[in-house]
């Protein structure tokens, strides 16, 4: 294991990571999302507080990724890591982290939502052994928020 690797801290998120999760996403995530607002994150710790996983080095947030398992299904989302610190292993540990999580809960196989113009994802995606599920396209519909 790299030196760079080994200094990172791979942590779930609580309420007191919001707003720097946000922050993170403007810089290192590709595309936003609709939920991509401190309610929405906010709902996804308190309800399934191990989902959200966090990479850390020296204090400073270098990564994230979404591992949210359904009782069904794992999916993956928002697995993003600053352009600072690409290629130092913090994908791999994100994801080593989120398919330990899964395989705990008893999840069978893992999905990720990639973004089909994110080539570079794609080669991340492709090296950390997923692939790209041609038989399937995901069906969208925005919901009206309640109050």
């Amino acid at each position: 294991m790299s030196e760079l690797t080994s200094a990172l801290r791979i942590r779930t998120a609580g309420p007191d990571d919001l707003d720097a999760v946000l922050a993170f996403w403007k810089t290192s995530a590709e595309g936003t999302s609709i939920s991509d607002d401190r309610d929405g994150v906010a709902r996804l710790v308190a309800r399934d507080p191990g989902a959200l996983i966090l990479a850390g080095r020296d204090g400073e947030l270098v990564g994230t990724v979404i591992a949210g398992f359904d009782g069904w299904r794992c999916h993956l989302y928002r697995l993003a890591v600053h352009p600072d610190h690409r290629r130092q292993g913090v994908a791999t540990a994100l994801l080593a982290a989120a398919e330990a999580r899964f395989a705990a809960l008893g999840g069978r196989r893992a999905d990720a939502m990639v973004l089909q113009r994110n080539e570079t994802a794609h080669h991340a995606w492709g090296a950390a052994g997923y692939a790209p599920e041609e038989r399937w396209r995901r069906w969208v519909k925005p919901l009206p928020l309640t109050g």
